[in-house]
This record gives C-alpha cells, structure tokens and sequence, in this order.
C-alpha cells in the first residue's frame, strides 16, 4: 500500500506504455507540447469534465469522477462512470448500482493496451473505494463515434497492475530513457524536441553534431 503523498498521475500509465521516454518528459520533467491531436484530445475531455451527473432510467452518471487507489499507488479521475441499476437479491430485493466506467478518446481504437490498462486503473481504483466488482468498462473514441467494450480479465489487471509498478520504478529512478525511433513518433506532439531520429542513434547522433560544428 502507497502513502497519499506518493500517488502518481493515474493518465501516466497510458503515457507509460505509449512510450517511457514521452512519459518521463511529461511527468518528471514537466514539459508539455501540445500538436493537433492533443489539442483535440483536450478540447473532448473538456467538453465531458464538467462535473456534475444525469439519469437516464435504469443509469446514472457521473462525470469527472475523482479516483485513487492506495494499492496500485496512483490518483486521477474518470472521464465518466455509469451506474446501471440492478436488482439485489436475498429477502429485501432492494436495488444495487454497478459501475461501469467509460474514457474519453479523441482518435481510434489502438493496437497497444495502453488505453485499456488506463480503463482497468480507473475502475481498480473505484473497487477500492467502493468495495465493488467491476467485471468491464467502455472506450469512447472519438474518431469512430462509437465504444468498445473492455472486459477487465486477469490478464489486463496483472498488466495493470505491473504498469503501476513500472512507472513508480521510472519516477524513483528520475531518469528520463533515451529515445527509440518508431513509426507512432511521427504524429507524438513531442517529436521535435525528444529528436527520436537524431538522438536514438549514437552514429546519428554524432554525425549531427559533427555537421553543426562544420557550419558553425
């Protein structure tokens, strides 16, 4: 269990598995950059973290819910969670409400977990403080204007759960990695100044500064 004092960013996890170095500019160095895609991204959750709630039947939400989790170490907060009524059991037969929480994106679904393991953090956390089991939630994405469902299985809490680990790991160390090249830094609003191309390879690296001491 984590002291209040050492909760991370719950949204660092989804920087973490995005990419570690994007992650520790963010959230060691605190540095921000902000592209079309974030803007947009921005202006979303904007629009859903206005707080309040509403009922529709058998569903309540509630937006911009604050979270945190003592086990996983991490605070944030949920774009939305619906609570669906149920029907209780047993002699009293009296009305249950079972979370469900929903993340906001602004682009499509993605090959990587890393917004999946986000979901699975946000509904670990409302468990916690509900003493609730929360079997799935929703991605909202924007560009497809539709949700895909997330089961929470025990393959996605385990690598939730080593995620948390991981980015507690990357914020003692308060070290920023060195760049790796891949093809999703071409859209990352980081991308000018991490330089992937140019720092990732020490051979690159060096034939930079060489060329900028020629010129100079």
């Amino acid at each position: 269990m984590y002291a209040e004092d050492d909760l991370l960013p719950l949204s660092a996890l989804q920087h973490l598995l995005f990419c570690r170095r994007q992650c520790a500019l963010i959230h060691i160095e605190q540095v921000w950059v902000e592209n079309l895609y974030t803007a947009e991204g921005r202006i979303m959750h904007e629009r859903v973290d206005t707080g309040g709630q509403a009922a529709r039947g058998d569903v309540r939400v509630e937006y911009s819910v604050p979270l945190r989790s003592l086990r996983l170490g991490v605070t944030g907060k949920a774009d939305v969670v619906e609570f669906h009524r149920k029907t209780g059991t047993g002699k009293t037969k009296r009305a249950m409400w079972q979370p469900l929480p929903v993340e906001y994106k602004r682009g499509k679904p993605k090959k990587g977990n890393y917004d999946k393991v986000q979901l699975c953090a946000q509904a670990m956390c409302l468990e916690e403080m509900l003493d609730a089991d929360i079997p799935g939630g929703a991605l909202f994405y924007g560009k497809t204007r539709r949700r895909q469902d997330v089961p929470f299985d025990p393959a996605l809490r385990q690598a939730t759960e080593n995620a948390a680990q991981e980015l507690h790991a990357l914020f003692e160390s308060g070290l920023t990695p060195k760049p790796v090249y891949e093809k999703k830094c071409d859209s990352c609003s980081f991308v000018n100044l991490c330089l992937p191309k140019t720092l990732g390879s020490t051979r690159s690296a060096n034939r930079y500064l060489l060329n900028a001491i020629r010129e100079s």
